[in-house]
């Protein structure tokens, strides 16, 4: 039952953002006005092509797990959910209500932003991983790439320092380290983020070793 429901719901996305994109294709050739007809069908040819290569992708993202904020429970788990993807987000955290927070944001932005795996995992319960990445403050998000930890959303300081931050908020600063997709042509919401690299909160900071980058989970 909760698998046919994911999958209604990756479904639905799918077609939601076929729709978008195909909307966008015409608004941008309306905009067109000194081109030939042969040359407004190439790049409309070309756009759609664009977009069935997308939804293909997007299935793909489907059946690894995107388009849903999940729950692991153990850290072989982690390493399993990472293998072979381009990005992906960990919300290490606790039973506490500023990680309750950032569930409710993260619930959203997984739904859409189906190029980025979301999930999240128990701190208390995953000492190895919140040693090797030196998870010291509770939610702490850690932004992945390729399997290498490239940046960390550490709790709310990089978002206004309050707990009833936006959404937007929230997506302007993960575009920003580069995990998702975002059209920055239409102007962002976010407080400045702290520079790649640096963790920031309750007035501390912590900046990442050379060893860090090379070798977060040897």
């Amino acid at each position: 039952m909760a698998n046919n429901m994911a999958q209604q719901i990756i479904e639905q996305t799918v077609v939601s953002l076929a729709r978008q994109m195909e909307q966008q294709v015409d608004r941008e050739i309306q905009k067109l006005d000194n081109l030939g007809e042969d040359d407004i069908e190439s790049i409309r040819q070309k756009r759609m092509m664009e977009m069935k290569q997308r939804q293909e992708k997007m299935k793909e993202w489907g059946a690894r797990g995107h388009g849903e904020y999940r729950e692991i429970f153990t850290e072989q788990e982690f390493f399993k959910e990472m293998k072979g993807e381009d990005r992906m987000i960990c919300h290490f955290f606790r039973e506490n209500w500023p990680c309750k927070v950032m569930d409710k944001h993260l619930g959203i932005l997984a739904k859409k932003h189906m190029e980025t795996k979301f999930v999240k995992i128990n701190a208390e319960k995953s000492p190895f991983l919140t040693e090797r990445l030196k998870i010291w403050m509770l939610p702490t998000l850690a932004l992945i790439q390729n399997e290498k930890t490239v940046d960390y959303v550490v709790g709310f300081d990089q978002l206004g320092g309050k707990d009833d931050f936006e959404t937007p908020v929230l997506e302007e600063r993960l575009a920003k380290s580069e995990m998702l997709d975002y059209d920055w042509s239409a102007g962002g919401k976010a407080a400045a983020a702290a520079p790649k690299g640096i963790r920031k909160g309750l007035g501390a900071s912590y900046k990442k070793t050379e060893s860090d980058e090379d070798s977060d989970f040897d």
